[in-house]
């Protein structure tokens, strides 16, 4: 079923399909960042992906571009799972969001902005969710400071 979709994704979008990989049947689609809200979109009113199980970023410290965001989709109906991810460069860590898509990605880019300090473009509430408001720094990036960002600056919260 995720070539059938593929296949018709590819149809509508064949400039924005950069890769299709089919692994163990997990099937990973990335597509340019400028069109993931367009073919969110198109999944899931086209192809029933109803529910983003989750939307994480991936850190490629040292390799061009650096980071991914992968968007991990799930038709209910079918029970099909289907992968999807953009490239996102360092310079410009920034992705639309797709909360207009589905209403969970609204905490699920809320989390990958907090730890890994790629933004959401059109966010309607983008802040901090895991770390303290005026935390600094992103923890999940691999060149995060092991011990945070200052320790010394946090010695009187660490007991």
């Amino acid at each position: 079923m995720s070539q059938a979709v593929v296949t018709k994704l590819k149809g509508a979008y064949a400039a924005s399909v950069l890769e299709v990989k089919e692994h163990r049947g997990e099937v990973t689609v990335t597509v340019k960042k400028e069109d993931i809200v367009a073919i969110c979109q198109f999944l899931k009113d086209e192809a029933g992906y109803n529910f983003l199980c989750d939307l994480c970023g991936v850190d490629y410290l040292g390799q061009q571009p650096r980071f991914m965001v992968v968007y991990n989709l799930y038709n209910i109906t079918t029970k099909e799972r289907l992968r999807v991810k953009v490239a996102v460069e360092e310079e410009d860590a920034k992705v639309d969001t797709v909360s207009t898509v589905w209403s969970t990605a609204n905490w699920h880019e809320r989390e990958c902005w907090d730890l890994m300090g790629i933004a959401f473009n059109n966010h309607p509430d983008l802040r901090r969710i895991l770390m303290a408001a005026d935390w600094e720094g992103h923890p999940l990036r691999k060149d995060y400071p092991l011990q945070g960002p200052d320790r010394e600056l946090y010695q009187g919260r660490i007991s």
